[in-house]
């Protein structure tokens, strides 16, 4: 078993560029571990100091427990000594719970739990599970994934009380007014807040706590993210949003149709740049093949 990290190491990782790589297939739809290895020493050649494998950009519900294990546990040998881990987990709550002790057991030192995804959602049910989950791996830091408006910050807020080592919140509603008012509401100081929209949101909700970020298009262009991250630590917000205005085409493209091509569009620029195939599990799609030249052009006006 591997020693994970204490939990002022893991806030440390949160406040950053938080990468959500994406996974690899092969021409046969199994996991291309040799691509997996390569993308994740890019990034981490590129500066990346945290990694959350099984996140969204990484099709976690689109893969098997048993490929969920070995994301886990690849990203893990590569990151070892270069970068935090923060592995994405969830689903019913004994298997959150499995997947959350398979990270401790593998050397992460943190987990994200994706919100749940039952349609009946109560904010004492959603203290319930997260404290579950929470005191089943205390070494851990524990990071929820917030997608809901109606959670209130007095919940999370609650939730912390009951769980020291929940550390963190990667909060994703669209709206930089609620976040600054969910955050105060939790607990400002309390918890490392992580902007989970990332860079097309990360300038506002900076400018409301946030001291980090999460990123898809970091799999393309580490350098582009972290030089976002580097003025918005600077408090240089014009410098910041002429990041913005880089990759506000590509991001939009992403976020388009409720996020349909979210991965499709971070695949697609990969293929472009011939470091991966841009194959992808229902139910996203490939893009059209009209559409394959726009993300080209967008990628090779970055310089990468």
């Amino acid at each position: 078993m591997t020693t994970t990290p204490d939990l002022d190491t893991s806030r440390d990782a949160l406040a950053d560029v938080v990468a959500i790589p994406v996974t690899p297939f092969g021409d046969d739809d199994t996991l291309d571990l040799t691509a997996h290895r390569a993308l994740l020493r890019r990034l981490l050649d590129g500066g990346v100091r945290t990694l959350t494998p099984n996140g969204n950009t990484g099709e976690y519900y689109a893969l098997s427990p048993d490929e969920r294990r070995v994301v886990t546990e690849l990203t893990i040998e590569e990151a070892a000594g270069r970068a935090s881990v923060l592995v994405g987990i969830g689903l019913d709550l004994p298997t959150a719970v499995a997947a959350a002790a398979h990270a401790r057991e593998a050397g992460a030192g943190m987990v994200m739990v994706h919100q749940p995804v039952h349609p009946y959602v109560s904010q004492a049910g959603w203290i319930d599970y997260h404290r579950t989950i929470a005191e089943a791996v205390p070494e851990l830091g524990v990071v929820p994934y917030i997608r809901n408006p109606q959670l209130s910050g007095a919940s999370l807020a609650t939730l912390g009380e009951l769980c020291p080592n929940v550390i963190g919140a990667k909060y994703a509603v669209p709206d930089a007014a609620r976040f600054a008012a969910f955050a105060r509401d939790a607990g400002l100081e309390r918890f490392v807040w992580v902007a989970g929209l990332a860079e097309l949101y990360a300038p506002s909700y900076f400018a409301g706590g946030a001291t980090g970020f999460t990123s898809g298009l970091v799999n393309v262009a580490p350098a582009v993210s972290l030089g976002m991250l580097e003025a918005l630590r600077a408090g240089d917000y014009a410098a910041a949003m002429k990041v913005w205005e880089q990759i506000r085409p590509f991001e939009e493209l992403r976020a388009a149709r409720q996020s349909a091509d979210n991965v499709t569009v971070v695949k697609e620029a990969l293929a472009a740049l011939g470091l991966c195939r841009r194959d992808i599990r229902p139910p996203s799609r490939a893009l059209p093949e009209e559409r394959r030249a726009e993300v080209a052009a967008m990628v090779a006006g970055w310089s990468i």
